[in-house]
């Protein structure tokens, strides 16, 4: 019977084995690090570039936010320059009613009454003035109502002063300005001093 010794082989394997085993084990952690190494450039790359769009965004974001601050600053001189409108717009409707509120002061006063004082706020006046007699400011007041642009007389208060050597009734006398159109909005308030004698 022969007898065959194996132990040089199968030493011989198991050191084939071992190498095999090593050269794996190798390879497995290279390509780990490989792995490894690509995801994290991967990962870096990403992370750079969403930096880059919130750097953007941030960069965007403030010029929004200045471009808001403008329009606001410009809605405000917008605001003002309407405000500025209204108050010429006003002005300009309201400028022939002067002419006109004169114009029929004339045309009322009474022979023996004059003026010292007419104060405007808005469309309310209060007049101020001499007369001969009681009867002459009744007769101014019947004037006030059949102007088509005066109206709503009220005296306030009359009574007897010595001027000079005259002895003249003192009145205060309210009334409207009445314009035959709608317009005329409130001013500010203004005091003309004015004689008129009839």
């Amino acid at each position: 019977m022969i007898r065959i010794n194996l132990l040089p082989y199968r030493a011989e394997r198991r050191r084939a084995r071992n190498r095999q085993f090593g050269i794996v084990a190798a390879l497995t952690a290279a390509l780990g690090v490989v792995v490894w190494f690509a995801g994290h450039t991967v990962l870096a790359g990403r992370i750079e570039h969403q930096e880059a769009r919130n750097d953007y965004l941030k960069k965007q974001i403030a010029v929004l936010d200045k471009q808001i601050a403008e329009i606001k600053t410009l809605k405000t001189q917008i605001q003002a320059l309407l405000a500025r409108k209204e108050v010429v717009e006003k002005l300009q409707s309201n400028r022939t009613e002067v002419v006109h509120l004169f114009d029929q002061l004339v045309r009322i006063v009474p022979e023996g009454v004059h003026f010292t004082r007419l104060k405007q706020t808005g469309n309310n006046l209060s007049l101020t003035g001499y007369a001969q007699s009681s009867a002459r400011v009744s007769t101014l007041m019947r004037n006030i109502e059949d102007s088509p642009w005066l109206g709503e007389p009220q005296l306030v208060e009359i009574k007897a002063e010595q001027v000079g050597k005259l002895r003249l009734n003192q009145f205060t006398l309210n009334f409207k300005l009445t314009p035959p159109s709608p317009g005329g909005g409130e001013g500010t308030a203004q005091t003309v001093s004015a004689q008129a004698k009839g």
